[in-house]
């Protein structure tokens, strides 16, 4: 792809100084949002690496047009920065806590120094390795207006658009290192990671699953059931990564990982089927109070290139609908139709105020002129459908409107002033606030 960036080095520092969010001097837990209705369950369906203009008004994505329609939906909402496990981190933490790549995590290492408390960032490059369990506190990486340095494959991208840009954010001092689960837990609500093709034996050391075959498999075992009598050189390299831990991002933290008790542990990360997973807990309404869904590899929109066809990646990104696979965007919007019905006739939607928000992580190679916005909708069992809002919207919004929902203290860039709280999309309908 051709990148087009002109901007001056005195341009670019002036765009920087002037649109530069307003971080808090301590970003940590501050006061509870306030201007979301109290919510009972939270939904959060995450998608993958598609921008707004992508996946609305798509012919292969029929459902995901309608439903956008009929509840709530923003247009003017972006993810923050790339790759995918940033983002995951900004949805659930309020911060990129210095990753900036989608390498898994240092399980369970006690030697290791976290990015927090080194101060610099883990990129994109290939010179980096695992990912320090995060915990304590410490400073986080800058988001610039247009990046560089890190998820770039010159000469075909040389630069992406992180945000819009025209909005930034400085490394930030102080970040604590947890997230919404460790707030849940806290105030003695309930959490769970809903990962779609997690291997039966659970998540712990589980970098990528085909829903049973994983990392953890041994290479005999992987050779025995092939069907060509020479091993080959590298037998994991036909699993298809359905599963992959860069989009379950719970599992990069301490306290997690750790697991010093139940509610706030690896056994909270489950699949989709079996005992204790995501359609068994809808249809006994036996759900958390928030529940954070990952589709797997094939049906996130994301795609894998050993799978069938219709999983494969797009065969040219450009930011637009031309050069997508169009089995690949098919597949996603049957995936979440089957999540969407699943949760409307779960009996929890019957019960005290549920939001169900379905979001796409980034705009993947955001290259300009394309920003990083992606399609953000809120769809409620209690307030107004049909809302379209041109609010200025992130990432932290979403945690931020969260936190609110639950009564829970804002976390890290959900804090800043810059970020607002989705009153409009999660306004409060006919049921009286308790």
């Amino acid at each position: 792809m051709e990148m087009k960036v002109r901007m001056t080095a005195k341009a670019l520092a002036a765009s920087l100084a002037a649109a530069m969010l307003g971080s808090p001097i301590l970003a940590d837990e501050g006061a509870v949002p306030k201007g979301v209705p109290r919510l009972d369950h939270v939904f959060v369906i995450m998608m993958e690496n598609h921008g707004f203009n992508q996946v609305t008004d798509n012919p292969n994505a029929p459902f995901t047009d309608h439903y956008r329609k009929s509840v709530n939906q923003a247009t003017n909402y972006f993810a923050v920065a790339h790759p995918s496990l940033t983002n995951y981190l900004e949805v659930t933490g309020g911060s990129n806590f210095g990753v900036l790549n989608d390498n898994s995590p240092d399980w369970g290492s006690g030697s290791c120094t976290n990015n927090l408390a080194l101060g610099t960032p883990s990129l994109d490059n290939g010179k980096f390795g695992p990912i320090c369990p995060i915990y304590g506190s410490g400073t986080d990486s800058a988001t610039p207006l247009i990046d560089y340095s890190n998820e770039t494959s010159p000469p075909a991208i040389t630069a992406v658009t992180e945000i819009d840009g025209i909005h930034s954010y400085a490394a930030a001092p102080h970040t604590l290192g947890k997230t919404i689960a460790d707030q849940l837990f806290a105030a003695g609500m309930t959490w769970k990671s809903y990962q779609e093709s997690l291997p039966p034996g659970g998540a712990s050391q589980v970098n990528y699953s085909d829903g049973f075959y994983s990392n953890l498999s041994s290479n005999a075992d992987l050779i025995a059931i092939g069907d060509n009598p020479a091993p080959p050189t590298d037998p994991h390299s036909a699993i298809v990564q359905l599963y992959a831990v860069k989009h379950n991002p719970f599992a990069y933290f301490q306290s997690v990982q750790n697991g010093h008790h139940h509610e706030l542990s690896l056994d909270r990360i489950v699949g989709f089927e079996g005992h204790g997973g995501l359609y068994e807990d809808l249809e006994s309404g036996d759900v958390p109070n928030f529940s954070f869904i990952a589709p797997n590899q094939c049906n996130d929109q994301h795609g894998k290139g050993n799978a069938s066809p219709a999983c494969f990646g797009d065969p040219n990104d450009q930011g637009t609908q031309v050069g997508l696979n169009p089995g690949l965007i098919q597949q996603g919007d049957l995936t979440l139709r089957n999540l969407i019905k699943a949760i409307h006739a779960s009996p929890v939607w019957q019960e005290g105020r549920t939001a169900i928000v379905v979001v796409w992580d980034e705009n993947d190679y955001s290259a300009a002129p394309y920003p990083n916005r992606v399609l953000l909708t809120v769809d409620t069992n209690y307030g107004p459908h049909g809302v379209t809002s041109s609010n200025y919207y992130t990432h932290f919004s979403l945690l931020k409107s969260i936190e609110a929902g639950f009564r829970l203290p804002c976390l890290n860039h959900a804090c800043d002033s810059g970020t607002s709280v989705m009153s409009d999309l999660f306004a409060k309908g006919d049921r009286d606030d308790n």
